[in-house]
């Protein structure tokens, strides 16, 4: 479940690394290279939050069905 959750920080960085890639190619000289270099490490920041929910879900210390649990448990009984 972890590396399900994960996916949504991941995709926010790949969505602002289009954006500046996108940016980069419109930009000339120097601006268009630093651009593309941060885009780049922007895409590699990306990967953290996929390795960790992956890694803590192969591990199985995802703490996410614990705490669903504990919020079952304290809904009123029907």
């Amino acid at each position: 479940m972890c590396f399900f959750i994960s996916l949504i920080p991941a995709t926010w960085f790949l969505v602002v690394g289009f954006f500046v890639l996108f940016a980069a190619s419109m930009a000339q000289g120097a601006i268009k290279g630093f651009g593309q270099i941060l885009a780049v490490w922007i895409f590699f920041l990306a990967l953290f939050p996929l390795i960790a929910g992956a890694y803590v879900t192969w591990l199985g210390q995802c703490p996410m069905p614990q705490m669903m649990e504990q919020m079952q448990n304290r809904l009123p009984p029907q």
